[in-house]
C-alpha cells in the first residue's frame, strides 16, 4: 500500500498517512493559502484507502492552531474516517491539545459532536 508524506512549514502541518500500517498523523500549524489545495491529496488517499481499509486505523491529530478553511478540510477528512468506519473498520482518533489550550480542546469537542467516531482528547505538557 502507499503512503503519503508533505512535509510541515510554518504555515502548513506535517502529514504522515501510511496505509499500510493505517496511521495517519497530522501535526503543527494549519494556515495554507489555499486549504482545499493542500489537503486535496490526503483526502484522495484516504478515497483510496475506504476502498480496503485495514481493520483498525489510528488518527493522531496534533495541531497548533488551524485556521477556518482548515477546519472545513479537517472535517473533509473526519468524514472520510466516518464512512471507513460505517464500513466495520475501527477508527481511533487522538485528539492532542497542549495543557492550557482551551480552544483547540473545544475543537477536538466541537469535531466529536458531528462526526460518529470515538475520540480520545489527550492533554500534552507544553
Amino acid at each position: 500500500m502507499e503512503r503519503i508524506v508533505i512535509e510541515g512549514t510554518p504555515k502548513t502541518p506535517t502529514i504522515n498517512f501510511d496505509m499500510s500500517t493505517g496511521l495517519l498523523e497530522i501535526k503543527g500549524r494549519s494556515i495554507p493559502e489555499n486549504s482545499i489545495e493542500f489537503y486535496k491529496p490526503l483526502v484522495e488517499h484516504l478515497e483510496r484507502y475506504a476502498q480496503k481499509p485495514l481493520s483498525e486505523t489510528s488518527v493522531n491529530i496534533q495541531l497548533e492552531y488551524f485556521n477556518t478553511s482548515s477546519s472545513k478540510c479537517i472535517l473533509d477528512v473526519f468524514k472520510k474516517l466516518e464512512t471507513i468506519a460505517k464500513g466495520g473498520s475501527q477508527i481511533i482518533i487522538n485528539w492532542y491539545y497542549e495543557q492550557d489550550d482551551e480552544d483547540m480542546l473545544e475543537a477536538g469537542e466541537d469535531y466529536q459532536a458531528i462526526i460518529n467516531v470515538p475520540f480520545k482528547m489527550i492533554e500534552v505538557n507544553d
